[in-house]
């Protein structure tokens, strides 16, 4: 059977990478996107001049239209939910846009999978605000990062949940939607609780995607924003990794669906966000970087890496690419293509 799968949210920076992967196996691939990102144009037209136009299906529409998601998830028998309002910030400024995206959006893609009647495999993007600002966590500070105390390799699937901000709500109601349409309709679900994802094709801005940011606005010679003390820790997991992780989902579904993960790049990829991001970066791209301090925002973990030994136990995973070849990989994209970074200017 030839696998049909539908990447909502296809044409942004996950979306389109894995959009790359299937179609260089020759399979048949429909991508689903309001288009509504900065830079996600770049993002199809970069797929059609690798691969020809008419090589991918295009749907150029919204997960809050509920004819439209079920017109595409008739023909689809995988399907990959990236399709999100992504910034915490945003949803404090526009709490039901967000909801009507990430919460209602996510129960339309559930409800047209229920109702398709072939039950297709589908992965969820979720992420880890749905523990929230794990304010009961034991810290140690050093000199240039926070430390826990309590969970030394990370956060398990385990913790309580405590949806902390709008976006930590709509996500983590899709992600709770998907664990039980699992149980009670038998649609093979999994659930990703991503941290930090980054690679090339990430059109980062100030309120998400702060890695690939932070090397966009370094290479354009932009003033970054630190807010709080820059020791703030967060595991980074290069999107090859993350992409890895959905072909072995799809390949092992039997053994995983209707289960929640926690994914991201593990304690050996961990790195407090300015302290030792900072000279990391400058010695990739051989120059000083501007920026300027502000205060902590609501709600921002002081530290926060995965626990990925469950995923790990089940498939074999394990993230291949480190912080260092990574963000050289990252950097090296974004010096080679200047042309693609003249909205940012």
């Amino acid at each position: 059977m030839t696998n049909k799968t539908l990447i909502t949210g296809g044409a942004g920076f996950i979306g389109s990478n894995y959009a790359h992967r299937l179609l260089s196996r020759g399979e048949d691939v429909t991508l689903f996107d309001n288009l509504s990102r900065k830079g996600v144009r770049k993002n199809l037209e970069w797929l059609e001049m690798t691969f020809g136009k008419g090589s991918f299906h295009f749907l150029h529409e919204d997960i809050r239209n509920t004819k439209a998601v079920d017109e595409a998830v008739k023909s689809a028998n995988r399907v990959v939910h990236l399709a999100a309002q992504v910034a915490v910030t945003s949803s404090v400024v526009n709490p039901r846009e967000d909801f009507e995206i990430n919460a209602l959006g996510t129960f339309n893609l559930l409800e047209a999978a229920r109702k398709a009647g072939h039950q297709p495999t589908i992965i969820f993007a979720s992420t880890n605000k749905v523990y929230g600002g794990m304010e009961d966590l034991r810290l140690r500070e050093t000199a240039s990062r926070y430390e826990m105390i309590d969970c030394p390799n990370g956060i398990t699937e385990n913790r309580n949940l405590d949806f902390h901000s709008p976006y930590g709500c709509s996500k983590g109601c899709g992600d709770q939607y998907m664990r039980d349409y699992a149980r009670i309709f038998q649609i093979p679900t999994v659930v990703f609780r991503q941290s930090c994802i980054y690679g090339k094709r990430q059109f980062g801005i100030e309120d998400q995607g702060w890695v690939a940011w932070f090397v966009i606005a370094s290479i354009l010679n932009q003033t970054i924003s630190i807010y709080g003390d820059g020791k703030q820790v967060r595991d980074l997991l290069f999107v090859d990794d993350l992409l890895n992780a959905y072909d072995l989902a799809f390949a092992t579904i039997n053994k995983v669906q209707g289960q929640v993960f926690n994914l991201g790049g593990g304690k050996d990829n961990s790195i407090s966000i300015w302290c030792e991001f900072q000279p990391l970066l400058e010695k990739v791209i051989q120059k000083k970087i501007n920026y300027k301090k502000y205060e902590w925002r609501p709600g921002d973990q002081k530290i926060y890496i995965s626990d990925t030994n469950k995923f790990t136990e089940a498939t074999g995973w394990r993230a291949e690419v480190n912080v260092n070849q990574g963000i050289k990989i990252l950097s090296d994209w974004v010096m080679e293509n200047p042309h693609l970074f003249q909205d940012f200017i």
